[in-house]
């Protein structure tokens, strides 16, 4: 028998930075856990995958542009979403970015985009799915964190100061916004081969000397992810916030 608790159904979601990768994995996890998904990205021709996904589960999509560093553009897409959907009761922050570079060759935009996409956008996304969600029944949201939000990576330092700081959001709006019923978790995935990522698969002595850190000796499959995402939106997790799940292997308990 299905647990009920861990069900999605009658729930509605947005998931942003959907249009591959993590993201559209986990849309389409919550629509096969029974939620209705919006989908965002910035190409709104981008999600036409994401949003078949979500259809070939029987339940509704709708696509929306959004480009989470302009405030404003998340506020109108939230809205949006809520509107098409009829609520909004879950908020996946996945959109980010990432690029590898010596810190004394980061300049100003580069660390600007990094981070505005990564932790300002993640919290204004966040402050306008709380509006919603305070003025019906609360929600969940669940932010996109990293190993470097807990560990230092050389070469990524815009990267893990802002899923540094995600992690920090995280817990803070967990203990503020508590008590208008709504969890904010995280999830914290260790090495997955995406297109974000990409630039070091291609480095086979790499992969080799990764592997070997990595205690169950393999790369995360996107599915890996589904049901942590799940788990954490349900009510399953009711009584769970403030908290960030690893899910990488074992790679952090072994270092």
């Amino acid at each position: 028998m299905t647990n009920p608790s861990f069900s999605l159904s009658g729930r509605t979601a947005l998931v942003t930075g959907a249009s591959r990768g993590i993201g559209e994995a986990l849309a389409a996890g919550l629509a096969n856990a029974g939620a209705d998904v919006a989908v965002a990205a910035r190409e709104l021709s981008s999600l036409a995958a994401a949003e078949s996904a979500i259809s070939a589960a029987g339940r509704k999509s709708v696509g929306i542009a959004i480009d989470v560093r302009d405030a404003g553009a998340i506020r109108a897409g939230v809205e949006k979403a809520a509107q098409a959907l009829g609520g909004l009761d879950i908020l996946v922050n996945n959109a980010g970015v990432e690029d590898v570079r010596d810190s004394l060759a980061v300049d100003e935009a580069l660390w600007d985009r990094i981070v505005d996409t990564n932790l300002k956008g993640a919290f204004f996304c966040a402050q306008a799915a709380a509006r919603v969600m305070a003025a019906g029944k609360g929600g969940a949201i669940l932010n996109l964190c990293s190993l470097t939000s807990e560990v230092g990576v050389p070469t990524a330092v815009p990267y893990g100061s802002s899923k540094s700081g995600l992690l920090g959001m995280t817990r803070a709006l967990a203990a503020e916004w508590a008590a208008k019923g709504i969890r904010v978790n995280g999830i914290g995935p260790g090495y997955f081969r995406t297109d974000l990522t990409e630039v070091f698969y291609q480095d086979e002595k790499w992969q080799q000397a990764m592997l070997a850190k990595i205690p169950l000796r393999r790369f995360g499959r996107l599915e890996d992810l589904v049901g942590a995402a799940v788990f954490l939106c349900s009510d399953a997790a009711a009584y769970v916030t403030g908290q960030c799940l690893y899910i990488d292997g074992g790679y952090l308990a072994s270092i």
